[in-house]
């Protein structure tokens, strides 16, 4: 079996449901389960997350936010987040869309 443990792999991946992520786009990022590429759907557990507190900091970034196994995305996208999950998949197999 070709290397089992990246195979076994799970990303997480919290969308930010609080009002000002939900206002700036977060709105359609609740859908992203729906979005998600078939190949890499079952290597993901989806996650709500009340505000998550990004928007504090202004380093972060602009709403809306999401996390991708901890690491802040700032202006979330459905694309956005496909990205960096392929990055944390090691992007090997794994085409564009």
């Amino acid at each position: 079996m070709p290397n089992s443990i990246a195979m076994e792999k799970k990303v997480t991946v919290k969308v930010c449901t609080g009002t000002l992520c939900y206002l700036m786009g977060g709105a359609e990022l609740q859908l992203l389960p729906e979005r998600i590429p078939a190949e890499i759907m079952n290597r993901i557990d989806f996650k709500g997350s009340t505000c998550s507190g990004f928007c504090n900091s202004p380093e972060n970034g602009k709403a809306p936010f999401a996390e991708v196994n901890g690491k802040c995305i700032a202006e979330a996208t459905v694309e956005k987040i496909v990205t960096a999950v392929r990055e944390e998949l090691g992007g090997v197999g794994y085409g564009s869309k």
